[in-house]
């Protein structure tokens, strides 16, 4: 096992790359392997320096978020840690939900960073702690007014198939109801969520279960991390 943690940096702003790199290389266990400035660079550092955690901005040339998700499905050796200006909650949720292992604010103490990447090769998860807060705190807001929705369990069941690209006609197939039936409930479902068409509640639905998949994964380990706390 290689005593450093081998890193890559890629950021489309030279200056706060170099800034980045300087302060990573006074620390003994870690070793800037390679730099870039686009998407595309963190896909190629990825494929040929293999580091162990790679620091990549959110904003910057080319298809971020397909890089990410790149990275984490063939090279999951390679740990994606975002480091960004953005407080942008759909941000970090693409981020995250791509197969990022963090998300820091830019600003962050040399200290702090040094932490997250550290947390982050030993396979952990790290947010910046007060934007996790802030994460936390919106998902629980979310979670509470999709809960006031309350959809009963047959029309959950249905928005679901429905959700899957299947017609009334298949769901009442396969739920072996008739499709006068799918129908109703649908209609039920379309108005407590106040949606035009089934495309609209299916969309609806999506985005949270996927927030609240990806928020029950992620900020969950970050909270319990920082109950814990961390040395640098």
């Amino acid at each position: 096992m290689t005593p450093f943690i081998r890193i890559g940096i890629v950021d489309d702003h030279p200056l706060l790359r170099e800034g980045v790199a300087n302060t990573l290389r006074k620390r003994s266990d870690l070793q800037v392997v390679e730099q870039g400035a686009c998407a595309d660079d963190a896909r190629d550092i990825a494929l040929r320096a293999q580091p162990d955690v790679m620091l990549m901005d959110v904003n910057m040339p080319g298809d971020v978020f397909g890089a990410v998700r790149f990275i984490a499905s063939a090279l999951p050796q390679v740990k994606v840690l975002m480091l960004t200006v953005s407080e942008s909650e759909d941000d970090a949720y693409s981020a995250l939900d791509a197969g990022a292992s963090g998300y820091v604010l830019k600003g962050v103490s040399g200290p702090d960073l040094v932490l997250a990447i550290r947390s982050i090769a030993r396979g952990e998860v790290y947010i910046t702690p007060e934007f996790a807060s802030k994460l936390l705190s919106n998902f629980k807001k979310h979670e509470a007014q999709v809960r006031k929705i309350d959809l009963t369990h047959r029309e959950e069941q249905i928005i679901r198939e429905v959700s899957k690209g299947l017609t009334n006609k298949e769901v009442a197939s396969k739920l072996l109801i008739s499709e006068k039936t799918v129908k109703y409930y649908m209609t039920c479902v379309m108005q407590k969520l106040h949606a035009r068409n089934r495309v609209e509640a299916v969309t609806a639905l999506r985005r949270y279960w996927e927030r609240e998949a990806i928020g029950r994964l992620h900020i969950r380990s970050v909270t319990a991390q920082m109950d814990v706390g961390g040395d640098s």
